[in-house]
């Protein structure tokens, strides 16, 4: 699916949420520029800071606003990539070496920070209030999120609860709350605001579960980072978690122990274990179900263009290879 299409609505925003986002990574610190620029222009596909857009036009918003909180959400997601290859020892990441590998640990992190408290700034420059408290409260969440991740690691036993609180934290909190803000500061009555908050919701879930679906199903070029990093990290995510509970006996030994253990040089045998199960179907279907929930969210809106293309982005979030 062309993500083109899907941007048509929102054609003009977007390059003016491009320009503010280059705009705003200036710093006379040399390095933060360098490191900025690396990660923000490494061909990420924006479906964060374009559902903002999308949403804001599609609850009836005007005006100009939705650019800066498309850009802040933008940075929020960039400063948790940056902090997340560190925490994870990631190598690659859209087929580029991860910030971390090129400069090291410390000056990750803290253009990572920088990134953080820059968009912090520019929420100040908004000037709204309820924009704050929204972007506080997920800010929160995915930090909460993270530390829930960490617990699970190298916990064979993490079962499809607890990997699904994680998700909803880490990854769908930020698409959540994107969304919501378009309803936000369109001043939408109530229920137009929450039935945007549960589409975004629904579709980071949807994202997360593909992802981790694609972690073990496509190889390194088409994911654009290396297979099997979740298994290396110790990550029980859903297609192993489904894999354990209807694999064979020996199934479950050898994911169990990979799991404990670190399992790259063991990724072909465990690929081959999940692939035998139902569990990439299984992850797969429940993504499609959370992208259904998303569109039918959606049918409270008003109809339009952009409504139409928030439709649109559930589909290709569950329809992507990459």
């Amino acid at each position: 699916m062309d993500l083109s299409r899907i941007r048509q609505p929102v054609a003009e925003d977007t390059k003016a949420v491009d320009a503010l986002i280059l705009r705003r990574l200036q710093s006379d610190v040399v390095l933060i520029n360098q490191i900025g620029h690396y990660i923000v222009n490494s061909g990420g596909k924006r479906l964060r800071p374009l559902s903002v857009l999308l949403a804001a036009r599609a609850c009836g918003y005007t005006g100009e606003r939705h650019i800066d909180l498309a850009a802040i959400v933008e940075f929020i997601h960039t400063s948790t990539l940056l902090h997340d290859d560190v925490v994870d020892g990631s190598e690659l990441r859209r087929n580029r070496e991860t910030a971390n590998v090129v400069w090291g640990n410390d000056a990750s992190v803290l253009v990572g920070d920088f990134l953080y408290s820059r968009s912090f700034e520019m929420m100040v420059d908004v000037g709204n209030m309820r924009v704050m408290e929204v972007l506080a409260h997920a800010t929160n969440r995915i930090a909460e999120g993270e530390v829930l991740q960490l617990l699970n690691e190298r916990d064979p036993d993490t079962d499809e609860a607890r990997y699904m609180e994680v998700i909803s934290r880490k990854t769908a909190t930020l698409f959540e709350a994107g969304t919501r803000l378009g309803a936000v500061i369109a001043e939408s009555p109530p229920e137009i605001e929450e039935a945007i908050r549960e589409y975004g919701l629904r579709l980071g879930i949807a994202f997360q579960l593909v992802d981790d679906a694609l972690d073990y199903s496509v190889d390194n070029a088409e994911l654009g980072k290396n297979v099997g990093d979740d298994l290396d990290e110790g990550k029980p995510t859903l297609p192993i978690i489904r894999a354990m509970q209807v694999g064979t006996p020996e199934q479950r030994a050898l994911l169990r122990d990979a799991i404990e253990h670190g399992g790259r040089d063991r990724i072909e045998s465990v690929t081959a274990a999940i692939a035998s199960t139902d569990a990439i179907d299984y992850t797969t279907q429940l993504a499609q179900s959370y992208a259904a929930q998303a569109k039918k969210a959606l049918e409270r809106l008003p109809a339009s263009p952009a409504n139409d293309a928030l439709a649109l982005l559930a589909d290709f979030a569950v329809a992507r290879t990459y």
